[in-house]
């Protein structure tokens, strides 16, 4: 752990700022919206926007990088996102602010494909394990971080904006002046999205559901709460919680799921993350059952992304794992461009209203759940001696990272092999 704080410190010390400015703007722009008095459609589209751009920019961004190197990349990014930042608060237009969303999601994602290549080069076989951990950790807490600082002014100001716009900025000095040499880039071709699906349906249609929900929870939940008339104090405490309980249950459900049929797992964790969605909107009115379920749903929603990308390794050979995760993250971008505008859609006042936040979600995780029931009635468990190592993942992580992620499980795998054979062979 040492050796990985030692030689990436800068990096993580980087990433963790620009989570805390990424998420302290999904926070801000979601109440400031309710206080400019945006409708709730128009503010599922400047959330939706964020994704379209993420999309895109983890699309783009490897050949940016090919063409002028990692330096310029990550300057020309870093002045777009602060002079975003500064804008919103001056253009207070839903239209404006969709545009600006656009640019911050293909800015962020540009920024995370470069750093985590560096972080993926600051590491080797002995450590990538725990330099992995330790990114996941430090992007949990940049978000919840970033809830306390919301506090800090008037969200109907713009000392917030600035705050956030300082934060990214200076995010950025770590990593430029970090000793570790600029990586060579290249990144595998994705496989189809045809054979994939072959491979692993509920892969494919979990990542796709999994990304209308994190979208909705990421984008929308500020948006919900400023909407029940929840305090400012309230609001940071609620969408905090969405990811203290990402941070403290991704590792229980990794342990449990190199133990046990993955798929019953992705069924338990949908199954009580759509129950507690469903809670939340019966039983809204209560803060501390909204803190419940929010935990709840976000300790099931983000280890569930692992569990998926897992579960679809364990039907890959080793030479298609990497190329596996681009179309997984692809596929978990598309269902996140939608959530945003479902969720939007389901929480106007001619609809469901603010519950509608927690009915979308529920409904995509209890669809999760049935499917996941219907592949286990189609094909056979693999042995759990057979299925590869998990490791977790959060899906604010670009495809970089997400391969980063399964060339660790390979080596991983590999070396159990090794061992176990090797132990065989002095049984024998």
């Amino acid at each position: 752990m040492w050796q990985v704080l030692s030689s990436a410190w800068a990096l993580l010390l980087g990433m963790g700022m620009l989570m805390v400015g990424n998420g302290l703007q999904g926070t801000l722009l979601g109440v400031r919206g309710d206080i400019e008095g945006f409708s709730t459609l128009e503010m599922s589209f400047v959330m939706s926007a964020y994704f379209v751009g993420f999309l895109g920019g983890s699309r783009l961004a490897p050949e940016m990088i090919r063409r002028v190197g990692h330096v310029r990349v990550f300057a020309a990014l870093a002045s777009f996102i602060s002079a975003v930042m500064i804008l919103y608060p001056a253009i207070t237009s839903p239209w404006a602010w969709v545009l600006g969303r656009v640019v911050i999601g293909f800015c962020f994602s540009g920024v995370y494909v470069t750093a985590e290549s560096w972080l993926n080069n600051a590491s080797d076989n002995a450590n990538r394990g725990k330099a992995l951990s330790l990114y996941m950790i430090v992007q949990m807490i940049g978000i919840v971080s970033a809830q306390g600082l919301f506090l800090v002014a008037d969200p109907a100001g713009y000392e917030t904006f600035v705050i956030a716009s300082v934060v990214v900025s200076v995010s950025f000095a770590p990593i430029l002046l970090s000793i570790s040499p600029t990586p060579a880039f290249d990144t595998t071709k994705p496989m189809t999205l045809k054979n994939l699906m072959k491979a692993s349906p509920l892969g494919c249609v979990g990542m796709f559901l999994l990304g209308g929900v994190f979208s909705a929870q990421f984008g929308m939940s500020a948006v919900y709460a400023a909407s029940a008339g929840l305090t400012l104090t309230q609001i940071s405490i609620f969408v905090a919680t969405f990811y203290v309980g990402a941070l403290l249950l991704q590792y229980p459900l990794g342990w449990f799921s190199d133990r046990m049929d993955r798929r019953v797992l992705i069924l338990f964790g949908a199954a009580s993350g759509g129950g507690a969605a469903l809670f939340a909107m019966l039983m809204g009115g209560n803060f501390l059952f909204l803190l419940v379920a929010a935990f709840v749903i976000g300790g099931m929603t983000n280890p569930l992304y692992s569990l998926l990308i897992a579960h679809t390794n364990d039907y890959l050979d080793y030479d298609d794992m990497p190329a596996a995760s681009g179309g997984l993250v692809f596929i978990n971008g598309l269902g996140a461009v939608a959530g945003p505008v479902i969720t939007g859609w389901l929480m106007g006042d001619g609809v469901f209203g603010a519950p509608g936040f927690f009915l979308f979600m529920a409904v995509l995780l209890l669809a999760l759940g049935i499917y996941a029931t219907y592949r286990m009635t189609q094909r056979a468990a693999i042995p759990t001696e057979e299925t590869g190592t998990i490791s977790p993942m959060s899906p604010t992580a670009s495809p970089v990272a997400v391969e980063f992620a399964q060339e660790y499980a390979i080596e991983t795998e590999i070396e159990e092999q090794e061992a176990a054979s090797e132990a065989a062979a002095e049984a024998r």
